[in-house]
Formats: structure tokens, C-alpha cells, sequence
């Protein structure tokens, strides 16, 4: 079997990088390098790595050096990173595996930080890559439970629901004093967004010039829902449409002083049910840790139980690590 090689991305590979992830088994708009153009020039130092056999593009890793240089990190200003492959044999994940590892021992990086996509987010299931890090002695840094909606079953008559969630559904949509449809009206949303995260005492990840600078970019993968209280825009999600299988509820927000209404249930409702109908497998909620606890792993139980009531199951969002010798 002829060895993989491994080298730096250069810019007159982007079309060819940009296909493969789109085509590949694993990939996200997080791993495309449109997505991280939202960046600020020398914001971050990016190095994204292609591995070949032969010449032909078998996998790629984004990512950014920090620490002088000695550690290396996948995601860099993104959600996800990781290794993307098309769907391959364990031998070769190993492989890829093996030729990352020369290719940082040579540069001399001495600590590896890999965040994957969960399993949900693969078109066809597989672990190998995961396995062959845990193989070759990578360890876990961080544990993170994200909740996600499997919708390869999902019961139009929302039996999948809780009680709770079907009673409150069925009440909105009878008395229709809420209103949600597709908005372009991100500042806002952003006005909300920001109101949201300074009750929790924390700011978004994303400015308003960021949520802009992303749609024009990828406005094929951004869905911004807004619901209406008497014409008053009251509550909101930003959806990241993540690849062909995964619809992520990156922003779920209300103005707090409309919480009776439970704009938030509609929200899940219509999520739900756009998705179904455009044939995706799943919608991932997020992260469910508690932001104000000293230990980054706690879990928000009000908010896990919440998600519980969609039908929601726990996902590990997990970040591996190699120190390298």
C-alpha cells in the first residue's frame, strides 16, 4: 500500500478542499474554509493539512497553531474540527492517523487538540478515525453533552413529545397569538441574543458583523427564525444548516419577559418539522453545560430536562489529545 503524505494547505487548493468536504463522510460547514472567512484577516494562524495517497485528496484537517507554535488545534474559529474523511476502511484512518502524527513530530508541535463532530453528523456511521487516535494513545481533555433530536422516526403527531411539550404546541398553534417565520433581520435578533446571554452573564460567540458576514458568505447554511408577539419580534434561532444530515440550533434566545408565552416551544416545533421535511437525520440543540460553574463538564440539569422534552438523547462532544514526546 503506497504511504500518505501530508502536507500544508496552500491557496490554489481551495476549490479542491471545498469539494472534497462537501462530498466527504464527515464533513461540516465548519470544516470549509468559506466558514472560517469570517475571521478577520491574521486573526488566527491557520495551518489545514491535506493528506494524499498517489496524488489524490484522501482527507484534510483544519486547524491553527498557537503557544509559539507548539500546540496545534482543530477547530480554530469553529464549532467542530477534526479529521474529514470519505467512508474508509479502519487501515487507512490509522494510516492518516500515523502520517498526522510524523507530520507534527517534524514540525515540532508538541501537543495535539482535536475536537470531531459527534457520530450524528456522519452520513455513514464509523468511529475509525476516533478509535485509531484512542489506539494510538491519544486522551480526553474535555467532555461536553450536547443533546440531539433524532427525526429518522419522527412522529408528526409529536408523540415523540413529552406531555408537557404536546399540550403547550398544540395551545400555540390553536390560539395563534404567536407567530415564527424566516427572517433576515439579524440586528434584531441580535438585540435579543444579547439581552439573552447578559441574564446568564456571558456574551455570544458572534457579533452582529459576524451572523452578516456569514450569510454572505454561506447563506445556504443559515436559517434565522424569528417569532412574533402582536407584530414584536420576541424570540428567535439561528440555524446552522451543518451538512446534509445535521440541522444545529446554535441560537435559541427570547426576551424573558415573554417566557410565559413559550415562544421557545414553537421554535422547536417549526426546527423540527422544516427539518423533517427537507430530509434531515437530526437536530442538534448544543451544548448543555452549566456556563457559571467552575467545572467547564457541569451539566445545566433545567436545561437537559427541557431538551428531554423534545425527545432530545445526550451526545458527547469530546476533545482528544496527544502530547507528543
Amino acid at each position: 500500500m503506497d504511504k500518505i503524505t501530508v502536507h500544508k494547505f496552500e491557496t490554489n487548493q481551495r476549490n479542491e478542499w471545498e469539494a472534497f468536504v462537501a462530498n466527504s463522510n464527515n464533513g461540516t460547514m465548519f470544516h470549509m474554509l468559506t466558514f472560517l472567512d469570517y475571521h478577520p484577516e491574521g486573526k488566527f494562524e491557520f495551518e489545514h493539512l491535506c493528506f494524499r495517497r498517489n496524488g489524490k485528496l484522501i482527507a484534510v484537517l483544519p486547524g491553527g497553531l498557537t503557544n509559539k507554535g507548539e500546540t496545534f488545534w482543530s477547530p480554530v474559529g469553529a464549532s467542530y474540527g477534526g479529521i474529514v474523511t470519505n467512508d474508509l476502511p479502519f487501515s487507512d484512518s490509522l494510516a492518516i492517523v500515523d502520517a498526522m502524527m510524523e507530520h507534527f513530530r517534524n514540525e515540532k508541535v508538541k501537543d495535539i487538540f482535536l475536537i470531531p463532530p459527534p457520530s450524528i453528523y456522519s452520513t455513514k456511521f464509523s468511529q475509525h478515525i476516533e478509535y485509531a487516535m484512542l489506539y494510538r494513545k491519544f486522551d480526553f481533555e474535555l467532555h461536553y453533552i450536547s443533546h440531539a433530536i433524532d427525526l429518522r422516526n419522527f412522529d408528526k403527531s409529536l408523540l415523540n413529545f413529552d406531555k408537557t411539550a404536546r399540550k403547550t404546541i398544540h395551545k400555540i398553534l390553536r390560539e395563534k397569538k404567536l407567530t415564527i417565520s424566516e427572517s433576515s433581520d439579524y440586528a434584531t435578533f441580535n438585540d435579543i441574543l444579547i439581552e439573552n446571554k447578559a441574564r446568564h452573564n456571558v456574551r455570544p460567540t458572534h457579533t452582529l458583523e459576524d451572523m452578516l458576514r456569514l450569510r454572505e458568505l454561506m447563506p445556504e447554511n443559515l436559517r434565522l427564525l424569528m417569532v412574533e408577539y402582536n407584530g414584536k419580534p420576541i424570540a428567535g434561532s439561528l440555524l446552522f444548516l451543518c451538512n446534509p444530515n445535521v440541522v444545529l440550533c446554535f441560537y435559541n434566545m427570547l426576551l424573558y419577559e415573554y417566557e410565559q408565552l413559550r415562544p421557545i416551544y414553537l421554535i422547536m416545533y417549526e426546527t423540527i418539522r422544516w427539518a423533517v421535511e427537507h430530509n434531515y437525520k437530526w437536530v442538534d440543540i448544543g451544548v448543555s453545560q452549566d456556563t457559571s460553574a467552575v467545572d467547564p463538564m457541569t451539566p445545566s440539569l433545567g436545561l437537559i430536562n427541557f431538551k428531554e422534552r423534545f425527545d432530545a438523547r445526550g451526545v458527547l462532544r469530546s476533545t482528544y489529545h496527544l502530547k507528543i514526546d
